[in-house]
């Protein structure tokens, strides 16, 4: 199958590969012209006049780089081509993307992606959403793309995106217990093998997992972790997780506090805790450290 990927970043350059060890044709488009097949969207394609139906798949950040994709996507598509939208939007904005192509007769199938850059060794992840016809026809490319159970059709346009950001909201609240159960068994005064500990918990553990492999391995090459700091951000889909959950009253407090956490984690020196501090010392006498 013939393909245009619009963004080769981390992830669509490591997708674009995939596909071509799978025998796949892959137009390439990307900001960067060494990086780039192709020197624009245009051309892109351009480069696929002849096939049955243009597919191009936009892997760039989601908002406005998104938003203009798309938009420039809707008027060089014709009626019956296909757009894939495989990065992390807000699935508002992948609503609001179906009905400006749809107006078009252009078809769009939203990607949910997980799988980093592991995914082209090992295969990704995708939660799809789209018509029916539309998945059928991209079903080449998603079974060159995922790990063996690595595919889901979740429903109509905009639900991949939504998995997908509820998918990273529970990610932030794994990552969340993870890291705090480091932090403590670094800092008790017991001697303690850290590395060991999280080892030993990725076999036959009701804990292990993925996440847990990739904490075991960092801490292993590096058992204080100080070769990183400690400030985390958040790609935005922790937010609208918690943000969606608001609004139909589902309780997430372990997503919410890992996503306050990772705020917290960008300031040196917290506002809010220096006035605990003020009012520990104002009502009890408590000590308060200058700074």
């Amino acid at each position: 199958m013939k393909i245009a990927i619009i963004g080769l970043g981390k992830m669509g350059a490591n997708m674009a590969e995939r596909l071509r060890r799978a025998d796949h044709e892959v137009i390439g488009f990307d900001r960067d012209p060494d990086r780039a097949d192709v020197a624009s969207v245009q051309a892109a394609v351009t480069a696929l006049d002849g096939e049955p139906r243009r597919v191009v798949w936009v892997m760039v950040p989601a908002g406005e780089p998104t938003n203009d994709t798309i938009d420039e996507l809707a008027e060089l598509l014709d009626e019956g081509d296909l757009v894939v939208d495989g990065g992390n939007s807000n699935y508002h904005d992948t609503q609001r993307h179906a009905e400006l192509l749809a107006q078009r007769g252009i078809g769009l199938v939203d990607a949910g992606v997980s799988g980093g850059v592991w995914g082209l060794e090992e295969g990704y992840c995708i939660m799809a959403g789209g018509g029916e016809a539309d998945i059928d026809h991209l079903r080449p490319i998603f079974d060159a793309l995922v790990t063996e159970g690595g595919f889901a059709h979740v429903g109509p346009v905009s639900t991949g995106h939504f998995t997908k950001m509820v998918h990273n909201g529970v990610e932030y609240a794994l990552m969340q217990a993870y890291s705090e159960g480091f932090e403590l068994l670094d800092k008790v005064d017991l001697d303690i093998d850290v590395p060991g500990a999280l080892e030993v918990w990725r076999h036959g553990s009701v804990v292990r997992s993925w996440l847990l492999d990739l904490l075991a391995a960092g801490v292993a090459a590096d058992p204080g972790l100080n070769s990183v700091t400690g400030y985390a951000e958040d790609s935005g889909e922790g937010r609208w997780t918690v943000e969606t959950a608001i609004e139909h009253a589902v309780p997430v407090p372990a997503i919410s506090a890992a996503l306050y956490a990772r705020f917290a984690s960008r300031q040196d020196d917290s506002p809010a805790m220096r006035a605990i501090a003020t009012l520990r010392n104002q009502f009890g006498g408590h000590e308060v450290r200058s700074s």
